[in-house]
Parts: structure tokens; sequence; C-alpha cells
């Protein structure tokens, strides 16, 4: 289990390494499109692949921060009943949604999802939009953002079983991280007490 373990801890590095360096993209999208904005109003040009670009960006921001996501306990989750369950028993239920639900739903897009990205590399598929991008980049964005929401499953698998024989703390315990407006006014905060006399 030692090894798994260590999978586990391996997988998660990744994924918090790809969420936290998505943050970016968005910068990135929002320049973009602050940068049209301005064309187009100043000097009446608009591009399609200026707009084409920012929804890559979104999809890929989207869809590679699925496993993220998942790392930091933020998915959707509606409990009406397995709150008043143990938490052993809402872990087992747990790994059976994964196992169950997760694995087969993550192979089924990756499976359908494939051959398009294979055709559209191929073939050299651009927008229809004129002066539209080509489309395999965005394309391959929805395998490889279910590649790591599967292995992000695997890695929450192993912690639950880790969980039932006792060998890790509760794994589905929100990793609570301050807010940068928290660590904001906590800078203000120790300013002004550093300030005072």
């Amino acid at each position: 289990m030692t090894s798994l373990l260590q999978l586990s801890r391996l997988i998660d590095r990744l994924n918090e390494f790809v969420g936290r360096h998505l943050a970016w993209l968005v910068l990135a999208a929002v320049l973009i499109s602050a940068v049209n904005a301005v064309v187009r109003k100043a000097f009446n040009y608009s591009s399609n692949g200026f707009l084409e670009i920012q929804w890559y960006l979104f999809a890929t921001v989207f869809l590679l921060a699925a496993g993220y996501t998942m790392l930091r306990q933020e998915h959707v989750k509606i409990d009406v009943i397995l709150h008043r369950f143990s938490r052993r028993t809402q872990i087992k239920v747990e790994i059976f949604g994964i196992v169950a639900f997760l694995f087969p739903f993550v192979f089924a897009v990756i499976d359908l999802v494939w051959p398009l990205v294979v055709r559209a590399y191929v073939t050299g598929e651009m927008s229809s939009n004129a002066g539209g991008l080509i489309r395999w980049p965005v394309f391959a964005m929805v395998p490889a953002g279910f590649a790591l929401l599967g292995l992000q499953g695997v890695s929450e698998l192993i912690k639950r079983v880790a969980f039932l024989m006792g060998l890790i703390d509760d794994p589905g315990k929100k990793v609570q991280q301050k807010t940068a407006e928290e660590e904001l006014a906590e800078a203000i905060r120790a300013q002004a007490e550093g300030v005072k006399p």
C-alpha cells in the first residue's frame, strides 16, 4: 500500500501543478478579450481568431482543471441522504462511485473523442469561421482533461482505501487555503499593527 500511496501523492502533485498554472490562461484570455475589444472599437477591426482563442483558453482551463478540482474536493456533490451515515460508509459509497461511474465515464469519453482528435489533426481541420483557428488543439484538451480526471480518480480511490485500512486521515476533507483576499487582509492588518506606536 505504501507504493500506491506514493503513486497517489505523485498524481496529486501533477494535478496541483496543472491547476495552479492554469490560472495564467485565465489571465491570457482576459488580456486577449480586452485587446480584441479595444481594437474592435478603436480601429473597427475584429478577428474570429481572437474570439476563438478565448474559447480555446476557456475550454483548456475548464477541462484540464477537472482533476485539480477533484483533488481539492470542490466538485459539486448533492448529498441528501449520505450525510446521515458514518464517515466509513460515506467513503465506501465514494469508492463505489469512483469505480462504477467515474472510471467508465472517463474511459467512454476518451474512447469516443480520441478518433475526432486524430481526424482533426490528420486533416488539418480548421474553423468554418473566416480567420478561424485549427481545431485539433482544442479537441485534444478533452482527452487530456479526462485523463487527468481519471488519474485523480485513481489517487482518490487509493486514498479512500487507505483510509478504510486506517493508514491515513480522512481524504474527503476539503483542503482549506487562504484566498487572495484573506492574504491581503492579513498583510494590511500586519502592516497596520506595525505602524502603531
